[in-house]
């Protein structure tokens, strides 16, 4: 299957914002439902092995996502609009609320890396084997077999997730639920739930929930804010000025800023015009 779509599969599936992809061999290969789905890019056209479901790809991928209008509004900002010009056709996912928020739960003090050892971990305990790859598990999955959740090597967020597959499994938290509030109305559900901060709420409001206008701060952006924009402050304040300054897709300057290492390092290289993405 293959269809046409503005988009870069490396800083797309390669940033961090999901866990599941790795690239092999000049494809990305990563787990949707119970299906192993292979992605590359040729002359425009995204080449999809594995799944026939357009649909669900075009979802998963935002199709509805104008580039051309949100890069230009970025790029009101100096310095985003040189990040925008150097890494074209990044897309923000749409990602299963479960799965999204379950994996997001286990990002507390850890990095990228870390939070991808973490979900294949969860998967290869829990999840069905689909033949060299595992499917994220069902709440249920986890519940009846949480005896095995030491194999999995969360330390202290053991508890949490357990907590939270049982929340879901008795109907105490609908994840779907969520897709029909407002930004603020979600931020606030999803703090509520135990583990979650401001930074993973926000992380899940924009990866998950489409809430292009969240802007999650960590110690990077903060870093970034801090000397790009001479502003500081505690999170709330940081997000007014997010906010303000990159408007109603702010997350998406956000991937931007907090990849500008990579970015800018990428355009220093001779010959390099574009950053390269380590899966």
């Amino acid at each position: 299957m293959e269809f046409e779509l503005n988009v870069s599969l490396d800083p797309t599936l390669g940033c961090g914002q999901a866990h599941r992809w790795i690239k092999k061999n000049g494809k990305w290969e990563g787990v949707i439902g119970n299906e192993i789905v292979t992605l590359e890019e040729k002359d425009g056209y995204v080449i999809c092995e594995g799944t026939e479901d357009r649909g669900m790809m075009l979802e998963y991928l935002r199709h509805g996502d104008d580039l051309d209008i949100i890069y230009a509004e970025i790029s009101s900002d100096p310095f985003v609009r040189d990040l925008a010009h150097a890494c074209p056709g990044m897309r923000i996912l749409k990602q299963d609320p479960w799965e999204c928020i379950a994996t997001y739960l286990l990002a507390t003090n850890a990095n990228v890396k870390r939070i991808g050892a973490m979900a294949d971990s969860v998967c290869r305990t829990f999840g069905n084997d689909l033949g060299g790859r595992h499917s994220f598990p069902r709440p249920e999955d986890i519940t009846e077999n949480s005896h095995l959740i030491s194999a999995c090597r969360l330390g202290y967020r053991e508890g949490r997730f357990i907590e939270l597959a049982e929340k879901v499994s008795n109907g105490s938290f609908v994840p779907g639920d969520l897709a029909s509030m407002d930004y603020a109305e979600c931020f606030a559900a999803l703090r509520k739930i135990n583990g979650i901060g401001n930074k993973v709420a926000d992380c899940i409001s924009l990866f998950s929930f489409g809430h292009l206008n969240a802007f999650p701060i960590d110690a990077r952006i903060e870093k970034i804010l801090r000397e790009k924009y001479n502003v500081s402050g505690n999170y709330k304040e940081l997000s007014k000025f997010a906010e303000e300054r990159f408007g109603r897709y702010a997350g998406y300057a956000q991937e931007l800023l907090y990849h500008c290492d990579v970015i800018l390092r990428s355009q220093a290289q001779a010959g390099g015009s574009q950053p390269i993405w380590i899966s």
